[in-house]
């Protein structure tokens, strides 16, 4: 009877710590998820109820949509502008990135450590040092109001991070399978193509979904490249209903609701992805 209670305590203890960990998990959830029901609360509100603290309020409208769409006629503009300057930005920094590592990655590459640690030295300097000597450099190629004004900083921000966490999967891929492709008469980019990139397959992933976002959210140096209506990102067309003189916060809610909805949708389509290949770094790392 005493070794039939013990096992019934020992048995309870892992349920009672399973279901700690899950009402934390819950509060952690809702804490994070708060800010945005809050976002979208207000951005349905009237102009009479937008200052009330509660998190839902009964007086609501699509007003504040409608306004957005009427006053921002080029949305659909700065939503093309935001996709084709995130897209070109993430897979030629997934590109110069993978062929890096893989350069690193090989004895016969001169100067590589030299290359690396220049590369990890530029992830120490902040975005914000760097938005005056870009927007001159732009300034003077011609390249404000271009794409490329975005492109070509954006490549360049993010190949330190792609490369440290691309280093790390590399370092996963063991070297008999390159000196195998070798002797079977492999040249070097065939190596590249058919054996590096379907083994970092995971980090790769990684490396996209980050740097699409981290391409999709930047402000401050889109803020001074981009001036067009046309041009702007999805991010700036918020700045205009911020002030004293044009204090309109439900359009600007439903303004940041219509920017974050693409977000949305791009990381539930590839959340699982995602995790998996952090899942798959964290392992081999």
């Amino acid at each position: 009877m005493t070794m039939a209670n013990s096992n019934h305590k020992t048995g309870s203890r892992p349920q009672m710590g399973q279901a700690g960990w899950i009402l934390l998990l819950i509060f952690a959830t809702v804490m994070t998820l708060l800010p945005l029901i809050f976002t979208l609360s207000l951005s349905f509100r009237t102009q009479n109820s937008i200052y009330d603290p509660r998190l839902f309020v009964t007086e609501l409208t699509n007003g504040n949509y409608i306004k957005a769409m009427k006053d921002n006629p080029t949305i659909p503009y700065n939503f093309l502008a935001s996709f084709v300057i995130s897209t070109v930005s993430t897979a030629a920094t997934v590109l110069f990135a993978s062929m890096a590592v893989f350069g690193f990655s090989r004895e016969n590459v001169k100067g590589k450590l030299l290359m690396y640690n220049m590369i990890m030295c530029a992830l120490m300097v902040p975005i914000s040092a760097l938005v005056i000597p870009i927007t001159q450099l732009n300034s003077r190629f011609g390249l404000l109001d271009n794409y490329f004004g975005l492109i070509l900083p954006y490549i360049a921000l993010n190949i330190p991070y792609a490369v440290t966490i691309l280093q790390g999967f590399m370092s996963g891929i063991p070297k008999e399978l390159e000196e195998a492709a070798i002797i079977d008469g492999c040249t070097t980019p065939g190596l590249y193509v058919r054996i590096v990139l379907p083994l970092l397959k995971s980090g790769i992933v990684v490396v996209s979904i980050w740097t699409f976002l981290t391409c999709w959210n930047e402000f401050f140096l889109a803020l001074c490249t981009m001036t067009k209506a046309t041009t702007k990102t999805l991010p700036l067309i918020a700045q205009q209903y911020k002030g004293v003189y044009n204090s309109q916060p439900g359009v600007l809610f439903a303004i940041l609701i219509i920017i974050t909805i693409p977000m949305i949708i791009f990381y539930t389509i590839v959340q699982k992805q995602f995790v998996k290949g952090m899942t798959s770094g964290a392992v081999k790392g």
